[in-house]
């Protein structure tokens, strides 16, 4: 999770999921949850055709909505930045037919498993600007009680505390409304501005990992710049109660 990415594969698929973190996997099904706000909309609110948008989540500055075939050029042009894409593939940016074929297909796929998670384009609500995307949903091997959180934003959005604001709500969604144990986000180690993010939020390191010579070929990533390690952030339930209470505790709050 971080203005960078979720992790370093997210443009290549195994399925009809996107990779996200650094395990290649197929999600299951999850429960259908009531649907979501319906909203009339057009141009200002990041879509070129006046249909109705599904929002997911509202914070103060941020929309979450559902994608749409229209988000194509939003995701090409994201992906095309060498920043947004340094911990990804190196800088490299992900072909326009990847994103067209395999990415996007799978975004609008995973909406078929139902309102709980997915992965949400973020607009900016004072301008209807396209900032980049977050997800929240479980690993397939994992428990549909413990999603995973990520994000990626464009450069422009950078520091200036979406991440944290979205991350924040999100969270918050998960414990309150679906009841889940447990979040967690991993990034690379170097990734720091990711790293920040998870902590603010209220994560504690939980692991070091490294993914095997076998996982880095499969993914096309060269060995020598992948030498660190990967890190894995978590907030449990309980965790995320005790410091609810602490924030009322304290004055002017």
């Amino acid at each position: 999770m971080s203005k960078y990415t979720t992790g370093r594969f997210s443009r290549r698929l195994s399925g009809d999921s996107p990779i996200s973190g650094r395990r290649l996997h197929r999600d299951r099904p999850f429960a259908i949850l009531p649907a979501y706000r319906l909203r009339p909309i057009g141009r200002v609110l990041g879509l070129s055709r006046g249909f109705t948008m599904q929002i997911y989540l509202e914070t103060e500055r941020v929309i979450l909505r559902r994608f749409t075939p229209d988000d194509v050029d939003n995701l090409v042009a994201l992906d095309s930045d060498p920043d947004v894409m340094r911990y990804l593939s190196g800088g490299i940016p992900t072909p326009r037919a990847t994103i067209e074929n395999d990415i996007l297909p799978a975004f609008l796929r995973y909406y078929e498993r139902g309102d709980r998670y997915g992965y949400w384009v973020a607009i900016e609500r004072s301008t209807g600007d396209f900032l980049g995307w977050f997800h929240f949903r479980p690993e397939s091997s994992g428990s549909p009680d413990e999603p995973e959180l990520g994000y990626r934003l464009r450069k422009a959005a950078w520091g200036k505390g979406y991440g944290t604001e979205v991350s924040r709500a999100l969270i918050r969604k998960g414990f309150t409304d679906f009841g889940v144990e447990r979040v967690f986000a991993s990034t690379y180690e170097d990734n720091l501005a990711s790293r920040r993010v998870m902590e603010k939020v209220g994560m504690r390191l939980m692991r070091r990992f490294r993914m095997t010579p076998e996982e880095l070929a499969a993914h096309g990533a060269d060995q020598v710049v992948w030498e660190g390690e990967d890190v894995e952030y978590a907030i449990t339930r309980a965790e995320w109660e005790r410091q609810e209470e602490a924030t009322l505790r304290r004055p002017n709050q």
